[in-house]
């Protein structure tokens, strides 16, 4: 499967990005799929995931209750909605599909390109 990411920005704290993962091939539905981030100077961080049927999701402390993660089998896509944005959100976000979820992580076997999402203060 490849993944093609879109919907970055820079916009203001408070604002929101909805993020979109759409992905080529008939496997998609076989895939958990998450999100990461990279913010520059930093290691690529976990962000969110989501079982196959999009009924388990998973999100790293920092963005609960800010970020929900959802997909639709139907359109190969997973969505990353963030809401009440922050400077620190700023980073790279990257999609990401694996056959394992784990609490804080996903194990990633296909990677898309990356998103840039900037929030200015």
């Amino acid at each position: 499967v490849q993944l093609q990411a879109s919907g970055g920005g820079l916009v203001q704290a408070g604002d929101s990005l909805r993020l979109s993962c759409v992905a080529s091939g008939r496997a998609f539905s076989t895939y958990v799929m998450g999100w990461f981030r990279q913010a520059p100077g930093t290691e690529r961080e976990f962000v969110s995931s989501i079982s196959r049927g999009g009924g388990i999701t998973d999100y790293t402390d920092s963005v609960k209750g800010r970020f929900t993660i959802s997909r639709d089998n139907t359109k190969n896509t997973v969505y990353l909605q963030m809401n009440s944005l922050k400077p620190e959100d700023t980073a790279i976000y990257y999609c990401a599909a694996g056959q394992y979820q784990y609490r804080g992580t996903l194990s990633a076997e296909r990677w898309g390109q990356g998103t840039l999402v900037t929030v200015s203060s």
